[in-house]
């Protein structure tokens, strides 16, 4: 494979790591900015349509591969309709999205899962990238404060205790080569906005990834959650988050982390109080302490939730990359 150095290209390389609904929401935004983008995502996910999908037919989990595809998918708005569908009903269906059964049948159709995501990739006119983090599934565990173990993705919020570690098994996992070389050759990375725990820690445990992340010399970004996540992030504030995944890590990794400073009506935060979430504190004294710039701006949107504004934040994360590129850093 040729490889391009650095330096000012037309269309610089991004990697964006995460899963979840988040990553989708910011991708929609993306992939309208002239960005070469690599989205790898989480093999972590076991609950709902892909927990059962993974146990029954011994395939990595394909629920944030899915969302990601549909995100990045140049394809007609009925198409994108078709793939969310969930059977509402239906002996052995019901509950399966149908993005979900067709990346498995894609899987045992080209003959393994990388293969089907990127034949699906193609079917759906996808601008970039996607990759899972691994070719295989992987377990998440987390250790609660108080020593107790617990195992599985859907189940570690639930317990709503304090976590203070995450880890993989099989521990030592292998990452797909195309994900490392995409880390390695990337002029930015961009990591979140998601689930702090259960979609971006899997990632950063793949231990080949996160030693390609350490040794990068691109830009590196943090989105970061507006509201706390209940048995995942309560009472964290930003600089939580950044010392959560620079414990995971080994070491600090971001040179921005992206925040929201617009208001949020008083009746959405009383119902996110209602599930026990809060604003995440931005501590700028903090995060300028440890030599990080903090980029803000409005970055919400609000129907019933919160969702970040793909359009403002894609706006904020293409002008870093560019200013990063031509050297106005």
């Amino acid at each position: 494979m040729e490889h391009h150095g650095k330096g000012i290209r037309s269309t610089p390389r991004i990697v964006v790591i995460g899963g979840g609904t988040g990553l989708s929401v910011m991708l929609r935004g993306l992939k309208e900015k002239p960005l070469d983008i690599t989205a790898i995502v989480t093999v972590a996910d076991d609950g709902g349509s892909s927990g059962i999908l993974r146990n029954e037919l011994q395939i990595p989990p394909p629920g944030d591969i899915r969302n990601v595809l549909m995100a990045l998918a140049d394809v007609e708005p009925l198409l994108t309709k078709l793939l969310k569908y969930r059977f509402p009903t239906g002996n052995g269906l019901a509950g399966h999205s149908l993005g979900n059964l067709m990346l498995a049948a894609m899987t045992d159709i080209s003959g393994d899962f990388v293969t089907g995501v990127r034949e699906l990739s193609r079917v759906l006119a996808v601008r970039g990238k996607v990759l899972p983090a691994a070719a295989h599934a992987t377990v998440l565990n987390a250790e609660m404060s108080d020593g107790t173990i617990i195992t599985g993705e859907s189940m570690i919020p639930k317990v709503r205790g304090r976590i203070k570690r995450v880890f993989i098994e099989p521990s030592g996992v292998e990452p797909l080569p195309e994900a490392v070389e995409a880390i390695r050759s990337a002029d930015a990375i961009l990591i979140g906005p998601g689930s702090l725990y259960t979609s971006i820690m899997p990632n950063l445990l793949v231990p080949e990834l996160a030693k390609a992340l350490i040794e990068s010399d691109a830009v590196k970004l943090f989105v970061c959650n507006v509201m706390t996540q209940p048995g995942e992030t309560d009472g964290y504030s930003v600089s939580d988050h950044l010392e959560a995944i620079r414990h995971h890590v080994g070491q600090s990794l971001f040179h921005y982390v992206i925040v929201n400073n617009g208001e949020i009506p008083p009746e959405v935060l009383q119902k996110y109080a209602e599930e026990g979430a809060e604003t995440v504190t931005v501590d700028y004294g903090e995060l300028n302490g440890q030599g990080i710039k903090v980029v803000a701006d409005r970055l919400v949107m609000f129907s019933t939730y919160l969702r970040h504004d793909a359009a403002r934040l894609s706006h904020h994360i293409y002008q870093l990359v560019e200013n990063w590129m031509s050297g106005k850093r």
